[in-house]
């Protein structure tokens, strides 16, 4: 509540650009792992192919769930739609790289069990620090954290899920050269960058606000203090996952360290349902998308 929607909206956007831009300068780490999960053959027509039908079965799922106001998961819808293509054109699992696929599993643990007990112990910490201090002092500085606590999110959120669309452009571009998969060597040229980074604040200034209200405003009612409890926890765990190299879902992130405030709080003031109903989705989006982005590959293997 510290902004209004649409404020939040632009603010978010603008630090989508800037954080993907910028941490990208410094690391590609996601990127690379990204890149190095699926091993789609060394027939670059069968390749590209099927990395367009894993495109659109994310698209499809993605539009699925922004229509439903559902906050589902662009990293797992990724992650799923490029393994399940993967597999149809390599007709094998040996499509995956499970040394970068456990960098999911472990992502996701991290952003689950980090964001939520740093929504928890932060909560804890702040309210004990704070609970002599004058109530409108504190509102009004919570306020103002809350914005740039919200800010750094946005940054993170750019660096974080950026890196991993520009992963596939960059494997597009690898694809029709004939470069195979091999990322030695191979810097992320400026241009994808800033590409990649206008479009994921562009996408968030569009399609933001139904995501907003359902997760920032349905979840659970928070006070300024809480509201930056959460944001700080959401920020610190996706700098740690970046700089990592870890794919994690932002929203799970942000979404499981509220919870973690909400809980400190009180369990009651949690509603539990609309977490219980975001599990489902995520639960849903791996074996749904990776069978879409299956059947997709190969209807377009036979029609390409």
């Amino acid at each position: 509540r510290a902004m209004k929607p649409r404020h939040a909206i632009i603010m978010a956007a603008v630090f989508n650009f800037l954080g993907l831009l910028l941490v990208s300068l410094v690391s590609t780490a996601v990127a690379h792992t990204i890149f190095s999960m699926v091993d789609f053959g060394g027939d670059s027509h069968q390749a590209l192919t099927a990395l367009m039908a894993a495109m659109v079965s994310i698209i499809v799922w993605g539009a699925a769930a922004w229509w439903f106001g559902i906050p589902t998961s662009q990293s797992h819808s990724l992650i799923a739609g490029l393994t399940g293509a993967a597999i149809a054109v390599q007709g094998s699992l040996d499509a995956i790289n499970g040394a970068e696929w456990m960098k999911v599993i472990y992502g996701i643990l991290l952003s689950t069990l980090l964001g939520f007990g740093l929504g928890w112990i932060n909560y804890k910490i702040i309210g004990r620090l704070f609970r002599n201090a004058d109530r409108v002092r504190a509102n009004r500085f919570f306020k103002w954290a809350q914005v740039g606590s919200g800010a750094a999110v946005a940054f993170m959120h750019g660096a974080q899920d950026g890196q991993k669309f520009m992963s596939i452009f960059m494997l597009a571009i690898m694809m029709t050269a004939g470069m195979g998969m091999d990322l030695s060597g191979v810097v992320m040229p400026m241009w994808l960058m800033i590409f990649c980074a206008f479009n994921m604040g562009f996408g968030t200034a569009v399609g933001g606000e139904r995501i907003i209200k359902s997760v920032g405003m349905d979840m659970v009612k928070l006070e300024a203090f809480q509201g930056f409890a959460a944001s700080l926890s959401t920020f610190v765990s996706l700098f740690l996952a970046t700089f990592g190299g870890l794919p994690v879902s932002t929203t799970h992130t942000n979404t499981t360290a509220i919870m973690g405030v909400g809980a400190a709080k009180s369990p009651k003031s949690v509603k539990w349902s609309i977490a219980i109903d975001m599990v489902k989705t995520w639960v849903l989006t791996f074996p749904g998308c990776g069978i879409l982005g299956y059947i997709c590959a190969k209807l377009f293997l036979m029609i390409l």
